[in-house]
């Protein structure tokens, strides 16, 4: 697994954080699904290729929905940070799995008459661009149908949620650390500048990797915090606060590495130059005690350019 996915994938592992999502989203900031209710579910799904080789396709996260020993729903969280066009063909490939295990598995996932339960298998997709999300958001739509056939297709939705695109009203139904990183998109798409809010962050290393991911700025996964605040504590303002100190002492030290060596490079030239110029003095006074020359004559032999000569003339006599 990549760094970037493990990034991603570490804030929204939390249970709070992950009934969170589901609670804002679906049910509108009802407390429906508790973090005692979710398990985690196996991500991973084996499927056949053209060649007939076994390959393994991976949700980004997957929890279980369950009450005691009943299984309500499969939850399926996907994140995107640009738009795909071919988003319905993979999660139709993910729910598809979810449901193929059901029919696999010897499940003890049954009523009170020993009955199977079939549980629904629903997949969030959580884009955070600040485009909008203006391409397919069901199966038919990435497929070309005759017309004739189109009655017959089976149509698939996704359920595509524009993150930086929530309304602040929306934003504010969070509880968890996702409130955080909801509103950094939010404002950022809206305003183009950040205010932070002052809320008390619980999982700081996994909201600073995720923004670090989601923003392409490595300045989030390096600011340094305080000991202990890793494990809560701390608040986006202060988060800042390093990000910003950490970019302006990037800056001076890039600054004064980019001086030192222009610096350097001034030296070394200045440096050839008057070796060179050293040279050529010598060369004259050498002509001319040792040939008689005269020193134009000296000069021209050296080929000298009238433009330099006095340059040189005068260097002899110093």
């Amino acid at each position: 697994m990549g760094g970037k996915d493990i990034a991603e994938k570490a804030l929204e592992e939390y249970d709070d954080v992950f009934s969170d999502i589901v609670n804002v989203l679906l049910f509108g900031g009802e407390q429906l699904v508790k973090e005692d209710e979710l398990t985690e579910a196996a991500p991973l799904s084996v499927y056949k290729d053209d060649g007939g080789r076994l390959r393994e396709q991976e949700r980004d996260i997957s929890k279980f929905w369950k009450d005691g020993r009943i299984r309500i729903c499969l939850y399926g969280l996907e994140n995107q940070t640009d738009i795909d066009v071919d988003m319905p063909l993979r999660v139709i490939s993910y729910d598809g799995a979810g449901y193929r295990s059901q029919l696999l598995a010897d499940s003890d996932n049954r009523d009170g008459k020993g009955h199977k339960l079939r549980y629904p298998v629903v997949t969030l997709v959580l884009y955070f661009g600040e485009d909008h999300w203006n391409r397919h958001r069901n199966l038919l739509d990435c497929l070309s149908v005759p017309e004739e056939l189109r009655p017959y297709v089976s149509d698939y939705k996704i359920n595509v949620f524009e993150i930086a695109w929530l309304e602040p009203e929306t934003v504010a139904k969070f509880r968890s650390d996702f409130r955080i990183v909801a509103d950094y998109f939010v404002r950022m798409r809206r305003d183009k500048s950040y205010e932070p809010l002052r809320e008390t962050i619980r999982h700081v290393h996994e909201v600073l990797q995720l923004m670090a991911e989601l923003t392409k700025d490595r300045r989030f996964a390096e600011i340094q915090l305080p000991p202990g605040s890793a494990e809560g504590g701390t608040n986006m303002c202060e988060v800042l606060d390093r990000y910003w100190n950490n970019g302006v002492a990037k800056g001076l030290a890039a600054g004064r590495e980019e001086g030192l060596a222009a610096g350097m490079e001034k030296g070394l030239a200045a440096g050839m130059e008057k070796g060179l110029m050293d040279g050529i003095v010598t060369s004259l006074k050498n002509l001319i005690a040792n040939t008689g020359m005269t020193q134009a004559q000296a000069m021209a032999a050296l080929g000298i350019t009238e433009s330099e000569r006095d340059k040189y003339a005068s260097l002899l006599t110093s």
